[in-house]
């Protein structure tokens, strides 16, 4: 009887311990469910949209600037330099006065001549006087032909005289000319490299001063030749527009036209040259600078781009990280057709509105939760990431 008692109450504490632990489990769940859950980790990042707009194609190469004319002005005749009329670096227009050699011996030379041919054209004028009269005597027959004749022929020698030194005077006069060194072209002066009080001679071999056209100015450059086709089709349809850049694409040099396609490839570069003109009122292209030229061959309409920033490039090639409207990512692929002024021009992968992550990237995976940062720190995380790419 007392072992029953024993086993009924076993009985009971063990049904009693698992009511318990069934109304334990039936509870739990229903506390855990009210528990907050933990926060998704998230990227901040920079955002930019897909913009759709006209978007300039251009051919880019590298190109010399090449001035239309070089000259440099030397003497013709052998002086002293007496005056220096420019300064250098000067802008100059054909025919002012570069610089003046002492005109007094050639001057001398002048007056010489001068007074030789007055002699001769009185001497001339009384022959033709005595011949005036001989000719009537004779025709009274007081006169022999002979002298007559002797007399015809001293005139036309005092003429022929009197037209020699018009010739001499001529030339003397061409070389006082010469005194005066004047620009024979617009342009600028360079170095000056004879100074005031020397001696200047015909054979010295650097001159006075280099002049050289700047308005305009012409650049040439090369282009691959597989881009000669494009070029050739869009020059059927006008002239084609060039912009010259400076060597880090930051400034627009100036503005011009393609003038010339070279008419031969160069085998060993495999590339085609081209001329251009530009205007250069500003004189921002200098002879003889290295620039970059950005060649106007097309323009596509309602392209899409994006900051060129991003554009990321993988093992399989570029890609973006689109923004999804759960503000996940997703890696998408892209094919981009240029960049150019800091945008990107895609021809497939984006759809125009969409958003991408223009900076941050860094830290991105697909699927990625990111927060996307406004303003000020926008701008911050911008230049944080730049300095961060500095460093080597």
């Amino acid at each position: 009887m007392r072992r029953k008692i024993v086993t009924l109450a076993a009985l009971l504490v063990a049904v009693l311990a698992i009511g318990t632990v069934l109304v334990v489990r039936h509870e739990f769940p229903v506390q855990r469910a009210a528990l907050p859950s933990a926060p998704v980790p998230t990227v901040p990042v920079v955002a930019g949209v897909v913009s759709s707009q006209d978007v300039p194609i251009y051919l880019r190469g590298v190109g010399t600037v090449i001035a239309y004319n070089t000259v440099l002005v030397r003497s013709q005749i052998q002086g002293q330099i007496t005056k220096i009329a420019f300064t250098e670096g000067q802008t100059v227009h054909a025919g002012d006065l570069l610089a003046q050699i002492d005109p007094r011996p050639y001057q001398a030379q002048v007056d010489q001549v001068t007074a030789t041919r007055d002699r001769d054209q009185a001497q001339l004028a009384n022959a033709q006087a005595n011949l005036g009269r001989y000719t009537q005597l004779g025709e009274k027959g007081w006169a022999t032909p002979q002298l007559v004749e002797t007399q015809t022929a001293q005139v036309a020698q005092l003429q022929s005289a009197v037209k020699a030194d018009e010739a001499l005077i001529e030339a003397a006069n061409v070389q006082l000319g010469y005194t005066r060194l004047t620009s024979p072209i617009d342009g600028v002066t360079g170095v000056r490299q004879v100074d005031i009080g020397n001696i200047i001679h015909p054979t010295d071999p650097n001159g006075l001063v280099v002049v050289t056209q700047i308005e305009p100015i012409s650049v040439i450059f090369s282009l691959p030749e597989t881009d000669l086709p494009k070029i050739q089709q869009q020059m059927a349809k006008g002239p084609l527009t060039v912009l010259a850049y400076s060597q880090d694409d930051t400034i627009e040099l100036d503005r011009g036209k393609l003038t010339l396609v070279d008419n031969e490839i160069l085998q060993t570069t495999g590339t085609i040259r081209l001329k251009a003109e530009f205007a250069n009122t500003a004189h921002r292209l200098w002879p003889g600078e290295l620039i970059d030229v950005w060649l106007l061959i097309d323009t596509r309409h309602d392209g899409l781009t994006v900051q060129a920033s991003a554009v990321q490039q993988g093992q399989q090639g570029a890609f973006t990280y689109v923004i999804n409207p759960d503000n996940t990512v997703a890696v998408r692929p892209v094919k981009v057709a240029q960049i150019s002024r800091g945008q990107a021009l895609i021809d497939v992968g984006l759809a125009a509105n969409e958003q991408v992550v223009v900076d941050g990237q860094y830290k991105l995976q697909a699927g990625s939760h990111v927060t996307i940062l406004h303003g000020k720190a926008a701008a911050e995380a911008a230049a944080q990431s730049a300095q961060q790419n500095l460093i080597p």
